[in-house]
């Protein structure tokens, strides 16, 4: 059992930006994701919407409040690149009802991944113009529920099937097209920290009061088979954490930062325990 005195001393010692993506500790309910959060006193939690629906939304929603806890963004929306009718329609619905679980759950951002190439097509620059026009239709009905729609480019290799979205340049290129208090971009490290026009672009968005979210997570290598689940603990890899945080620091933001990492060997792990670490890491590497 945590003791109040133990409490306070882990409470102090956490960043107070530092909030954990709950795909970081995936092997955690969302009780006990809060339930730790509490007793180490992180104040911040980036949620995803299934694990959310498993718990119901509104049982969810009471459980974070309750707690204290500020729901720094809700993964995801997006997946706006089909072609057909009825496929287009069907993925403007589920961003609608993103949207309402972000307002319901607290948060102002919801994190798009845009989508990736639909079968038999070779066409980016029309896939990503169809991202546009699916936003003209969201922005609008996010800002009357108080949600910002925040785009996430993903690094190139997931281009084909995941994210036709791949640097800050081109989901601001998206982004600026709509009021900024609609649609700013997240900036991810793990996608973006290859790319020597994002430091540009970061002080663009910036500039512009777009930057939605901030994520960290280390590139390590050999990358796992599939990719998806490779991203690698704070401090392992290649990133320059604390450069980053200096960049996005000039740029204007000054809002949480989440640590969302996919990997199968912390999944494996103790989550309480995974969260301590990442805890202890984040104030590490942004020293």
């Amino acid at each position: 059992m945590t003791t109040p005195l133990l409490s306070s001393l882990i409470s102090s010692s956490i960043p107070s930006r530092f909030s954990i993506n709950q795909m970081t500790v995936k092997q955690l309910s969302l009780p006990e994701l809060v339930d730790a959060c509490v007793r180490l006193g992180v104040r911040g939690v980036g949620l995803w919407r299934e694990p959310v629906a498993a718990h119901g939304l509104d049982a969810a929603a009471k459980l974070v409040r309750g707690a204290g806890l500020e729901v720094t963004s809700l993964c995801r929306g997006g997946f706006l690149t089909a072609v057909d009718p009825a496929g287009r329609s069907a993925a403007l619905d589920d961003n609608r009802a993103a949207i309402d679980e972000a307002a319901a759950l607290g948060t102002d951002t919801l994190v798009l991944v845009s989508g990736g190439l639909p079968a038999g097509s070779k066409d980016l620059a029309g896939a990503r113009e169809r991202v546009a026009d699916a936003l003209s239709c969201l922005a609008p009905y996010a800002a009357s529920r108080g949600v910002r729609l925040a785009i996430e480019p993903l690094h190139p290799m997931f281009a084909a099937d995941r994210c036709v979205v791949s640097t800050l340049d081109q989901a601001l290129a998206l982004a600026e097209r709509f009021p900024a208090s609609q649609v700013g971009v997240v900036v991810d490290t793990y996608h973006v920290w290859w790319d020597d026009t994002a430091p540009a672009a970061v002080a663009r968005a910036g500039a512009a009061g777009r930057i939605h979210a901030f994520q960290l997570a280390d590139w390590v290598t050999p990358l796992p088979a599939g990719v998806l689940n490779g991203r690698g603990q704070l401090g392992d890899g290649s990133i320059d954490f604390a450069w980053w945080r200096s960049l996005v620091d000039a740029a204007g933001y000054s809002g949480p930062i989440e640590v969302e990492l996919f990997n199968e060997e912390l999944w494996a792990e103790d989550g309480v325990a995974v969260l301590g670490e990442t805890a202890r890491r984040f104030g590490e590497v942004l020293a």
